[in-house]
């Protein structure tokens, strides 16, 4: 049965509107104009994890603007770079990229080695890059953000707030055009390495055309996404989801929502990310911590996908076994002494010993790999 425009319409507002209880703050704007299209809590404070990055590219695209950096300069990995946890390129020391490829690794693959890199090569080191960061903040109008580092990794000073978040992307989007096409790529290759977009939205979602993911554990899986159809450019910035795929859904749903909306119910509304005043109760930042659905946050929630792909791993292992054990009493000759394991078979049911994954970055499409190490935890990754 075919539901009707207009309930469609109206299910996909109440999807918008609808929040669960453990969400954090949303915001739904024009990118054009600012115009505030629907808001919640937008100005407590979070932490921006590798939404941090949104703020490092921009000043990258100041930079060569200004003509301080080119993009066929290069950038060097600093002993502090290559000390950065994953999300990483995991460059060795003295490694180079060119300020363009440096640029992709940052925004598709959020890649925290690679933002320290940009930042030493613009301000000479990370210290006087994150001061800039927050100048930059001061200019934008960015008044409940602090930065502390230029990757988004964990750190209680490191805060920012939907509305701000929302300034910045704008600025990024209204004042260099000419890079959009980076936050709409889903994949890009250094040499037979390929990296992907953790931004699910770009593959799924009519019009997606950016911008940046975010994950850590304190400030779960947030996003700031942009669309545009019919030459209208909507942005959404979603903070503090329990898991990528509901990040996905609540962004998708907020950006649906604002393309639904009829033109001329926008026109008396006024208020905008600009004008609009912070009210008194807006809150510092919080944990979210024990709603996320990861292991590594210290819950024993693992994502359902994730443990789906281990049961099939460790299924595909037994039937490995079990087909070598059958061609190896095969090939025994008559008399032979069998081998130890027919003497001895295992237990029905027996599963082999789980086999640890290299830590990995977690994806807005993808959920983290199984078990990544305690310092893949801490990334501004998903």
């Amino acid at each position: 049965m075919r539901l009707m425009p207009a309930l469609v319409a109206v299910l996909i507002s109440t999807l918008a509107v609808a929040r669960p209880a453990a969400a954090g703050p949303a915001l739904l704007f024009d990118a054009t104009d600012g115009k505030i299209l629907y808001a919640e809590e937008m100005d407590d404070q979070w932490h921006p994890a590798s939404l941090t990055k949104i703020m490092t590219a921009y000043l990258a695209f100041k930079a060569i603007k200004a003509g301080k950096l080119r993009m066929d300069d290069k950038v060097v990995c600093s002993e502090l770079a290559n000390k950065q946890p994953p999300s990483k390129i995991g460059l060795p020391i003295g490694g180079e990229l060119t300020v363009e490829t440096a640029l992709k690794a940052l925004i598709i693959k959020s890649a925290n080695d690679v933002a320290v890199m940009l930042a030493e090569r613009i301000s000479g080191s990370e210290l006087q890059f994150v001061a800039d960061m927050n100048a930059t903040a001061r200019d934008l109008g960015m008044t409940r953000t602090t930065f502390s580092n230029a990757n988004g990794l964990p750190a209680v000073s490191q805060v920012t707030t939907a509305r701000d978040l929302a300034k910045l992307a704008r600025a990024v989007a209204a004042e260099f055009p000419e890079y959009a096409e980076y936050w709409a790529m889903t994949q890009m290759r250094i040499g037979k390495i390929r990296l992907a977009s953790h931004n699910g939205l770009l593959k799924t979602f009519e019009g997606a055309d950016g911008l940046k993911t975010g994950f850590i554990c304190d400030s779960g899986f947030n996003v700031v996404a942009s669309a545009t159809r019919n030459g209208r450019r909507l942005m959404a910035v979603v903070l503090g989801e329990p898991s990528g795929g509901d990040r996905n859904v609540r962004a998708a749903s907020l950006l649906e929502h604002g393309f639904q909306q009829l033109g001329w119910k926008q026109i008396f509304n006024q208020a905008t990310i600009d004008n609009l005043p912070i009210p008194a109760e807006a809150r510092g930042p919080i944990s979210v911590r024990a709603s996320i659905q990861s292991w590594d946050c210290g819950n024993g929630k693992r994502n359902p996908a994730v443990e789906a792909r281990r049961e099939r791993i460790k299924a595909a292992k037994i039937r490995r076994e079990k087909a070598k054990k059958a061609a190896g009493q095969k090939k025994a000759p008559t008399g032979a002494a069998k081998p130890d394991a027919a003497i001895n078979p295992a237990p029905s049911g027996t599963i082999p010993a789980k086999q640890s994954s290299a830590a990995g970055t977690s994806a807005a499409s993808a959920p983290p790999k199984a078990a990544p190490s305690a310092a893949a935890t801490a990334t501004g990754t998903p």
